[in-house]
Protein backbone atom coordinates (compact mmCIF):
# COMPACT_ATOMS: atom_id res chain seq x y z
CA UNK A 1 0.00 0.00 0.00
CA UNK A 2 1.51 3.56 -1.20
CA UNK A 3 0.88 5.23 2.50
CA UNK A 4 0.60 9.35 2.09
CA UNK A 5 4.46 11.01 2.35
CA UNK A 6 4.94 13.19 4.65
CA UNK A 7 7.00 16.41 4.40
CA UNK A 8 10.14 16.38 6.41
CA UNK A 9 12.32 19.49 5.16
CA UNK A 10 11.74 22.54 2.75
CA UNK A 11 14.75 23.80 0.99
CA UNK A 12 14.45 27.99 1.10
CA UNK A 13 15.64 28.88 -2.65
CA UNK A 14 13.01 30.68 -3.36
CA UNK A 15 13.14 29.35 -7.08
CA UNK A 16 11.53 31.62 -10.00
CA UNK A 17 11.48 28.53 -12.06
CA UNK A 18 12.99 25.40 -10.33
CA UNK A 19 13.06 22.45 -12.67
CA UNK A 20 14.93 18.88 -13.78
CA UNK A 21 15.72 17.51 -10.19
CA UNK A 22 17.90 14.59 -10.10
CA UNK A 23 19.24 12.51 -7.15
CA UNK A 24 23.17 12.00 -7.49
CA UNK A 25 23.66 8.65 -5.70
CA UNK A 26 28.00 8.73 -6.08
CA UNK A 27 27.61 11.88 -4.48
CA UNK A 28 24.88 11.65 -2.49
CA UNK A 29 23.21 14.91 -3.26
CA UNK A 30 20.11 16.40 -4.93
CA UNK A 31 20.46 18.85 -8.08
CA UNK A 32 18.60 21.36 -10.01
CA UNK A 33 17.72 24.08 -11.74
CA UNK A 34 16.52 27.67 -11.67
CA UNK A 35 15.74 28.05 -15.34
CA UNK A 36 15.24 32.02 -15.78
CA UNK A 37 18.14 32.81 -13.60
CA UNK A 38 20.63 30.74 -15.31
CA UNK A 39 21.77 28.73 -12.00
CA UNK A 40 22.13 25.06 -11.05
CA UNK A 41 21.75 23.85 -7.52
CA UNK A 42 23.26 20.70 -5.44
CA UNK A 43 21.84 20.31 -1.91
CA UNK A 44 23.95 17.66 0.05
CA UNK A 45 21.37 15.78 2.49
CA UNK A 46 23.26 14.72 5.67
CA UNK A 47 25.60 17.69 5.88
CA UNK A 48 22.37 20.22 5.08
CA UNK A 49 24.75 22.22 2.31
CA UNK A 50 23.53 24.29 -0.80
CA UNK A 51 25.78 25.01 -3.25
CA UNK A 52 25.19 26.89 -6.73
CA UNK A 53 26.91 27.75 -9.91
CA UNK A 54 25.91 30.52 -12.72
CA UNK A 55 25.49 29.11 -15.62
CA UNK A 56 26.50 30.67 -19.11
CA UNK A 57 23.17 30.32 -20.34
CA UNK A 58 19.49 29.05 -18.86
CA UNK A 59 19.59 25.63 -17.74
CA UNK A 60 16.79 23.64 -19.17
CA UNK A 61 17.40 20.04 -17.94
CA UNK A 62 20.31 18.00 -17.40
CA UNK A 63 22.07 14.26 -16.93
CA UNK A 64 24.85 12.52 -14.98
CA UNK A 65 27.50 11.41 -17.12
CA UNK A 66 29.03 8.05 -16.37
CA UNK A 67 32.39 7.57 -14.40
CA UNK A 68 32.69 10.98 -14.15
CA UNK A 69 31.64 14.59 -12.31
CA UNK A 70 30.53 16.19 -15.94
CA UNK A 71 27.29 16.77 -16.68
CA UNK A 72 24.81 16.79 -20.00
CA UNK A 73 23.09 19.78 -20.06
CA UNK A 74 20.47 20.77 -22.21
CA UNK A 75 20.40 24.93 -22.09
CA UNK A 76 17.84 27.06 -23.65
CA UNK A 77 19.72 26.71 -26.98
CA UNK A 78 22.01 24.13 -27.45
CA UNK A 79 23.54 20.43 -25.86
CA UNK A 80 26.73 20.66 -23.98
CA UNK A 81 29.08 18.98 -21.38
CA UNK A 82 29.34 20.97 -18.53
CA UNK A 83 32.07 20.48 -15.84
CA UNK A 84 30.80 22.76 -12.34
CA UNK A 85 34.04 22.75 -10.96
CA UNK A 86 35.96 24.56 -13.78
CA UNK A 87 32.82 25.69 -15.47
CA UNK A 88 34.10 24.30 -18.51
CA UNK A 89 31.38 23.68 -21.47
CA UNK A 90 32.02 21.63 -24.62
CA UNK A 91 29.25 22.14 -27.08
CA UNK A 92 27.79 18.57 -28.72
CA UNK A 93 24.50 20.59 -30.31
CA UNK A 94 24.59 24.17 -30.62
CA UNK A 95 24.95 26.68 -29.12
CA UNK A 96 22.18 28.07 -31.53
CA UNK A 97 20.83 24.67 -32.42
CA UNK A 98 17.14 25.94 -32.54
CA UNK A 99 14.74 28.34 -33.98
CA UNK A 100 13.17 31.63 -32.57
CA UNK A 101 10.62 30.85 -30.14
CA UNK A 102 11.97 27.68 -29.11
CA UNK A 103 13.85 26.67 -26.22
CA UNK A 104 14.68 23.17 -24.80
CA UNK A 105 12.44 21.73 -21.80
CA UNK A 106 11.93 18.62 -20.38
CA UNK A 107 14.92 15.53 -20.33
CA UNK A 108 16.91 12.95 -19.14
CA UNK A 109 18.86 9.99 -19.96
CA UNK A 110 16.88 6.99 -21.08
CA UNK A 111 18.15 3.10 -19.60
CA UNK A 112 20.58 2.79 -22.19
CA UNK A 113 22.07 5.80 -21.41
CA UNK A 114 20.94 7.71 -24.36
CA UNK A 115 19.92 11.43 -23.73
CA UNK A 116 16.48 12.36 -24.71
CA UNK A 117 15.17 16.11 -24.69
CA UNK A 118 12.06 18.20 -25.94
CA UNK A 119 11.22 21.39 -26.75
CA UNK A 120 8.46 24.17 -26.14
CA UNK A 121 7.19 27.11 -27.97
CA UNK A 122 8.43 29.80 -25.64
CA UNK A 123 7.42 32.74 -27.73
CA UNK A 124 4.10 32.04 -30.30
CA UNK A 125 4.61 34.86 -32.53
CA UNK A 126 7.98 34.26 -33.60
CA UNK A 127 8.64 30.45 -33.13
CA UNK A 128 9.31 28.34 -36.35
CA UNK A 129 7.29 25.08 -36.12
CA UNK A 130 6.64 23.70 -32.61
CA UNK A 131 8.00 21.70 -29.97
CA UNK A 132 9.26 18.11 -30.69
CA UNK A 133 11.24 15.10 -28.57
CA UNK A 134 14.42 14.32 -29.39
CA UNK A 135 17.00 11.54 -28.79
CA UNK A 136 20.56 12.65 -28.68
CA UNK A 137 22.28 10.13 -31.35
CA UNK A 138 26.91 10.23 -30.58
CA UNK A 139 26.96 9.98 -34.35
CA UNK A 140 23.87 11.72 -35.93
CA UNK A 141 22.84 14.10 -33.75
CA UNK A 142 19.62 15.10 -32.58
CA UNK A 143 16.86 12.99 -33.95
CA UNK A 144 13.26 13.48 -33.34
CA UNK A 145 11.31 11.23 -31.47
CA UNK A 146 7.53 13.13 -31.19
CA UNK A 147 6.18 16.08 -33.20
CA UNK A 148 4.25 18.63 -32.75
CA UNK A 149 4.65 19.09 -29.23
CA UNK A 150 3.75 22.61 -27.40
CA UNK A 151 5.77 21.78 -24.05
CA UNK A 152 7.17 18.80 -23.58
CA UNK A 153 7.39 17.28 -19.97
CA UNK A 154 6.92 14.33 -17.87
CA UNK A 155 9.66 12.29 -19.18
CA UNK A 156 10.88 9.12 -17.67
CA UNK A 157 10.38 4.84 -18.07
CA UNK A 158 8.91 2.19 -16.91
CA UNK A 159 11.56 0.24 -14.22
CA UNK A 160 11.99 -2.58 -16.95
CA UNK A 161 12.62 0.30 -19.73
CA UNK A 162 10.20 -0.68 -22.30
CA UNK A 163 7.53 1.68 -21.50
CA UNK A 164 8.05 5.42 -21.94
CA UNK A 165 6.17 8.21 -20.81
CA UNK A 166 5.57 11.83 -22.00
CA UNK A 167 3.19 14.85 -22.03
CA UNK A 168 2.72 17.53 -23.87
CA UNK A 169 1.44 19.95 -20.92
CA UNK A 170 -0.92 22.18 -22.24
CA UNK A 171 -3.01 19.34 -23.77
CA UNK A 172 -3.31 17.63 -20.02
CA UNK A 173 -2.54 14.12 -20.43
CA UNK A 174 0.13 11.71 -20.05
CA UNK A 175 0.86 9.12 -23.18
CA UNK A 176 2.46 5.99 -22.80
CA UNK A 177 4.60 4.38 -25.50
CA UNK A 178 6.20 0.73 -25.97
CA UNK A 179 10.00 1.57 -25.96
CA UNK A 180 12.57 -1.05 -27.54
CA UNK A 181 15.74 -0.28 -25.28
CA UNK A 182 18.18 -1.17 -28.45
CA UNK A 183 17.43 1.08 -30.83
CA UNK A 184 15.16 3.46 -29.00
CA UNK A 185 12.76 3.62 -30.86
CA UNK A 186 8.77 4.24 -29.94
CA UNK A 187 5.34 2.74 -30.52
CA UNK A 188 1.95 4.52 -31.28
CA UNK A 189 0.61 6.17 -28.29
CA UNK A 190 -1.90 5.51 -25.66
CA UNK A 191 -3.50 7.44 -23.27
CA UNK A 192 -2.06 6.83 -20.18
CA UNK A 193 -3.28 9.22 -17.57
CA UNK A 194 -5.47 12.92 -17.60
CA UNK A 195 -4.88 15.53 -15.42
CA UNK A 196 -7.92 17.56 -13.83
CA UNK A 197 -9.27 20.40 -16.06
CA UNK A 198 -6.98 23.51 -16.17
CA UNK A 199 -3.92 21.58 -14.45
CA UNK A 200 -0.88 20.55 -16.60
CA UNK A 201 1.37 17.43 -16.22
CA UNK A 202 4.59 18.59 -15.36
CA UNK A 203 8.31 16.56 -14.51
CA UNK A 204 7.70 13.00 -13.57
CA UNK A 205 9.31 9.71 -12.23
CA UNK A 206 8.93 6.16 -11.97
CA UNK A 207 9.37 4.61 -8.46
CA UNK A 208 10.45 0.48 -8.05
CA UNK A 209 6.72 -0.64 -8.37
CA UNK A 210 6.17 0.74 -11.95
CA UNK A 211 4.05 3.80 -10.46
CA UNK A 212 4.21 7.13 -12.09
CA UNK A 213 4.68 10.42 -9.95
CA UNK A 214 3.71 13.85 -11.64
CA UNK A 215 3.84 17.16 -10.60
CA UNK A 216 1.03 18.95 -11.41
CA UNK A 217 1.59 22.67 -12.53
CA UNK A 218 -0.89 24.60 -11.57
CA UNK A 219 -2.78 21.79 -9.74
CA UNK A 220 -0.69 22.57 -6.69
CA UNK A 221 -0.24 18.49 -6.22
CA UNK A 222 1.46 15.75 -7.06
CA UNK A 223 -0.49 12.63 -8.24
CA UNK A 224 1.02 8.51 -8.17
CA UNK A 225 -0.63 6.62 -10.77
CA UNK A 226 -0.45 2.92 -10.66
CA UNK A 227 1.02 1.20 -13.69
CA UNK A 228 -2.63 0.40 -15.14
CA UNK A 229 -2.83 4.82 -15.46
CA UNK A 230 -5.14 4.97 -12.18
CA UNK A 231 -4.64 7.40 -9.42
CA UNK A 232 -3.27 5.76 -6.24
CA UNK A 233 -2.17 8.77 -3.95
CA UNK A 234 -2.41 12.05 -4.36
CA UNK A 235 -0.37 14.40 -2.30
CA UNK A 236 -1.81 17.91 -1.65
CA UNK A 237 1.08 20.57 -1.82
CA UNK A 238 1.58 23.69 -0.38
CA UNK A 239 2.26 25.82 -3.48
CA UNK A 240 0.03 25.92 -6.86
CA UNK A 241 2.93 25.47 -9.01
CA UNK A 242 5.37 22.32 -8.46
CA UNK A 243 7.58 21.81 -11.67
CA UNK A 244 9.36 18.19 -11.21
CA UNK A 245 9.81 14.74 -8.42
CA UNK A 246 12.89 12.51 -7.74
CA UNK A 247 13.47 10.02 -5.60
CA UNK A 248 16.67 10.37 -3.40
CA UNK A 249 18.15 9.87 -0.53
CA UNK A 250 20.50 6.24 0.46
CA UNK A 251 17.55 4.40 0.48
CA UNK A 252 16.07 6.08 -2.16
CA UNK A 253 12.63 7.04 0.12
CA UNK A 254 13.03 10.58 -0.01
CA UNK A 255 10.77 12.41 -2.65
CA UNK A 256 12.16 15.90 -3.89
CA UNK A 257 9.60 18.51 -5.09
CA UNK A 258 10.52 21.65 -7.05
CA UNK A 259 8.68 24.40 -7.67
CA UNK A 260 8.29 27.84 -9.38
CA UNK A 261 6.96 31.45 -8.08
CA UNK A 262 7.14 32.32 -12.04
CA UNK A 263 3.49 34.55 -13.01
CA UNK A 264 2.58 34.89 -9.62
CA UNK A 265 1.43 38.25 -8.02
CA UNK A 266 2.39 39.73 -4.64
CA UNK A 267 -0.81 39.12 -3.86
CA UNK A 268 -0.38 35.31 -4.44
CA UNK A 269 3.04 35.52 -2.86
CA UNK A 270 1.82 36.18 0.16
CA UNK A 271 -0.74 33.32 0.37
CA UNK A 272 2.15 31.32 -0.99
CA UNK A 273 5.34 32.50 0.61
CA UNK A 274 6.71 29.01 -0.45
CA UNK A 275 6.65 29.41 -3.88
CA UNK A 276 9.89 28.20 -5.59
CA UNK A 277 11.40 26.09 -2.38
CA UNK A 278 11.91 22.41 -2.99
CA UNK A 279 10.10 20.10 -0.68
CA UNK A 280 11.55 16.79 0.65
CA UNK A 281 9.12 14.00 1.51
CA UNK A 282 9.51 10.86 3.21
CA UNK A 283 7.79 7.94 1.68
CA UNK A 284 7.12 4.06 2.07
CA UNK A 285 7.85 4.14 -1.51
CA UNK A 286 11.04 3.16 -3.18
CA UNK A 287 12.82 5.30 -6.18
CA UNK A 288 15.27 4.11 -8.62
CA UNK A 289 19.08 5.55 -9.42
CA UNK A 290 19.37 8.11 -12.03
CA UNK A 291 20.44 6.67 -15.30
CA UNK A 292 23.75 7.83 -16.47
CA UNK A 293 25.08 9.17 -20.08
CA UNK A 294 27.05 6.71 -22.13
CA UNK A 295 29.50 8.63 -24.87
CA UNK A 296 28.41 5.17 -27.11
CA UNK A 297 24.84 3.73 -26.68
CA UNK A 298 22.83 1.80 -28.95
CA UNK A 299 20.43 2.43 -31.65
Amino acid sequence: MVAAPELVRTIDVGNVLGEAVLWNDRRRSVWWTDIQNSRLFEYELQADALQSWDMPHRVACFGFVEDDDTLIVAFDHGIAFFHPPSGATEWLVGPDALGGGLRFNDGKVDPMGRFWVGTMVEDAAVAVGTGALYCLHPDEGLLERIDDVEISNGLCWSPDGTVMYHADSPKGSIQAYRFDPDNGTLSEPWLFASAADGVHPDGSTVDADGGVWNAQWGGGRLVRYGPDGCESLVIELPVRQPTCVTFGGDNLDLLFVTSARVGLSKERLAVEPNAGNVFIYRTNSRGLPANRFKASTPG
